[in-house]
């Protein structure tokens, strides 16, 4: 019999559901420190890449010829509430790279805040492409093609020099040749990567690395750029989501310390600064934490990684605390009593 991993979701005294985590924890030097489950799952990313999408867009040049500013960068990677300070920015980077709403391949859904939703669906709003969560992402890439100096036009599929060159990025900070990376169709519709969990956690610790480096301007683009996406994140946390997001909450909760970002799902990726922590750990500059939930539950995903930063004493207690209080909160019936708890089978295997 194989044993999991598990959070379990009790009901009174009777398990409900069982749910299968897989994590690793590696540092920027690609050492596996801790492990759940099965940490060389091949694991879709989805929205966990947007960050290093974003990457790739800095590496085109696009930021400086379209004079992006950091909290640009910072929409760009995130997967926005659809709050108004998102939407005046979208449309406001549209102009500066001049191009519409009608270039972007993407099309719009129902807000991911739901006041939000309630209110488009009460004033029958109809949300068109500037309004997808993924917007300022696709208006980068709009901006990374002519920063390339080819054409938009089909700016989205696998094929396209921007598309190239995200594959690209992801390859290099991964370590991995292009066959074993494997490529989907998102939500979006824009190419999303499926890695192994250790190499997902690893570009996540290189951008916690890559953001303790100094202001060297002989660095490598890709550090300058890595370092430059880190505290676009840390310092713009409302862009990554938005009100009542985890991971916008995440980010404030230990500002400049880590940055995470969701993927669908259930899926999250974090990156941590060098600290004593870290180094407590048995880490080697930065560290990346990539959790999967196997059967996609994100109550359960901000749960399962609340328990690790936890176990592992990563951030403040007190952080972990609002984290917890905000976004794992147990089940409550319609006369708002508690009607369950979580527990946690989870052995993280120690690998250094």
């Amino acid at each position: 019999m194989t044993v999991h991993d598990l959070v379990i979701n009790w009901r009174g005294d009777v398990i409900e559901n069982s749910h299968i985590v897989h994590a690793a924890i590696v540092d920027s030097n690609n050492n596996l420190l801790y492990s759940l489950g099965d940490h060389s799952r091949l694991t879709l990313a989805r929205s966990a890449a947007k960050p290093f999408q974003a990457l790739a867009i800095l590496e085109t040049g696009a930021a400086e010829k379209f004079g992006f500013d950091d909290a640009d960068v910072a929409l760009i990677s995130g997967s926005h509430n659809c709050e108004q300070k998102h939407i005046s920015r979208v449309k406001a980077m549209l102009q500066k790279v001049g191009v519409t709403e009608q270039d972007m391949n993407c099309g719009g859904h129902p807000s991911l805040s739901k006041v939000i939703n309630t209110g488009w669906i009460k004033s029958n709003f109809v949300p068109t492409a500037v309004y997808s969560n993924c917007s300022a992402k696709h208006v980068g890439m709009l901006a990374a093609a002519k920063a390339l100096g080819v054409g938009i036009e089909n700016y989205h599929l696998p094929t396209h020099p921007v598309q190239l060159k995200i594959k690209q990025v992801h390859e290099q900070l991964a370590g991995l040749k292009p066959d074993e990376l494997r490529w989907v169709i998102d939500g979006c519709n824009a190419p999303s990567p499926a890695l192994p969990l250790q190499n997902m956690a690893l570009i996540y610790a290189k951008l916690g690395h890559a953001s303790e480096l100094g202001e060297d301007h002989d660095d490598p683009s890709i550090i300058r750029n890595q370092r430059r996406l880190y505290h676009a994140m840390a310092d713009h946390p409302d862009m990554i989501g938005g009100d009542s997001r985890f991971c916008t909450d995440f980010m404030r909760s230990c500002p400049g310390f880590w940055v995470g970002k969701l993927g669908a799902e259930g899926c999250y990726g974090v990156g941590i600064r060098d600290s004593q922590q870290t180094r407590d750990l048995g880490a080697e500059g930065g560290l990346g934490i990539a959790v999967k939930i196997e059967d996609g539950n994100i109550d359960i995903l901000y749960a399962a990684l609340v328990e690790i930063l936890t176990r592992l004493n990563l951030g403040t207690a007190e952080a972990r605390e609002r984290l917890k209080q905000s976004h794992c909160t147990l089940a409550r019936n319609t006369m708002g009593i508690e009607t369950g708890h979580l527990s946690f089978q989870m052995g993280l295997k120690e690998h250094n």
